[in-house]
Formats: C-alpha cells, structure tokens, sequence
C-alpha cells in the first residue's frame, strides 16, 4: 500500500469518528466553544473566533431557522432552557435516542 492511501485511510476514519462523537459532544456536561457568528449568546465571552462558555453556561448552537424545541434564540444561536440538553444540527435521520425538531436533532430526555 502507498503512503498517499495510507494516510487518506487514516483521515476517513479520525473524520468518521469525530462525526459519530458530535452527538455525544453535544449532550455532555460542559458546552463546547462556539465560532462567532456576531454577538456571543447567553452566557458565553468572546475569545479570538469564538465563543466560549462561562462555567454556568448552558448548551448553545448556531441558529438554522427556528430554534429546535427546548431552546431559545440569543442573537444567531440557539439556547438550551434547561441544563445537559443537547441538540445538532440535522443531517438526514436523526440518531437513536434523538428526536427531530426542525432543523435539529435534539436529545430525548430521561
């Protein structure tokens, strides 16, 4: 095997896995840093390109359309009401354990 299939074997799968872990990412405890899109929503401080979340944070994602149920819009971001919500934008059907809300996937709650 040549080094050039070697290595876009490897990016396939780093980019899979990163991809099948952005629902989990986005349900943990702590919400991740934002990039900027204007003002930062509730909660966050501007950093460099992003947004990043205060320790009382709640989770937030860019705005793409309505806000998906359970969250309100702050600016072009959408805000989760409640704590450890979780929500990704949506790519065809949604995952297990994920409804559908719009334009989003959004965590079923237990």
């Amino acid at each position: 095997m040549n080094v050039f299939a070697s290595i876009a074997r490897s990016v396939t799968f780093v980019v899979a896995l990163s991809t099948a872990a952005l629902p989990c990412l986005a349900a943990g405890a702590s919400p991740l840093p934002l990039p900027k899109d204007g003002s930062c929503p509730s909660r966050y401080y501007s950093s460099g390109g992003y947004c990043v979340p205060q320790s009382d944070a709640r989770h937030a994602v860019p705005k793409v359309g309505a806000c998906p149920s359970g969250y309100y819009s702050s600016g072009k971001y959408c805000v989760a009401n409640r704590e450890n919500a979780g929500a990704v934008e949506k790519r065809g059907a949604c995952p297990s354990g994920y409804y559908s809300s719009g334009n989003y996937c959004v965590k079923n709650r237990r």
